[in-house]
């Protein structure tokens, strides 16, 4: 993953005490229920409301592989919606999240030391209340860039300022991202 939405999507996605259905059938039915009726699936996944009443009644069982990533994104979206808010609610007050990153860090920071950007990579344990901040973020609609700037404030704060023990000043720019995953 690239991308902070994402990873922060896969980390709640590991909190997950259950899988998602695996059918397409199944992952239809599932849908039908959550969005009270075929005519809103089928305006959700831009198909006809007749095509996913056969997939209800597992007339179709073989989605062509556009329709059949719709269907799980949409489904992963809405799959256990208590467990997700209780992974968060945990990450966001007591126990934060781990970033692990493999990125370009550049710096901006007094005369006299080095601001050259360098490939690092950094697995750090950030504070719940950077977690909340992704989070809110996140939900709120926020920017890719926006969520990675949450992220390099914090990795600037823990990892290179050390909570406030050195590097006083420090910016850190958080560019090129090869790896990014979180974990709760």
């Amino acid at each position: 993953m690239d991308t902070v939405g994402d990873g922060l999507d896969a980390a709640l996605h590991k909190a997950f005490t259950r899988p998602i259905p695996k059918s397409a059938g199944a992952q239809m039915r599932y849908l039908v229920r959550q969005l009270k009726g075929t005519r809103s699936v089928a305006g959700l996944l831009g198909v006809t409301q007749r095509t996913v009443e056969r997939y209800v009644k597992d007339q179709i069982r073989k989605p062509r592989p556009d329709l059949a990533q719709r269907i799980e994104r949409e489904v992963r979206k809405r799959w256990q919606p208590q467990i997700r808010a209780r992974a968060k609610r945990t990450a966001a007050t007591t126990a934060g999240i781990v970033i692990d990153t493999r990125a370009r860090f550049g710096y901006t920071a007094a005369p006299g030391t080095t601001d050259d950007a360098r490939l690092r990579h950094l697995t750090v344990a950030l504070p719940p209340h950077y977690a909340a901040r992704l989070f809110e973020a996140k939900d709120a609609g926020g920017t890719e860039q926006q969520l990675r700037n949450i992220a390099a404030e914090a990795l600037g704060e823990v990892y290179f300022r050390d909570s406030g023990r050195r590097a006083h000043g420090l910016e850190v720019d958080f560019t090129d991202v090869e790896h990014l995953e979180f974990d709760l």
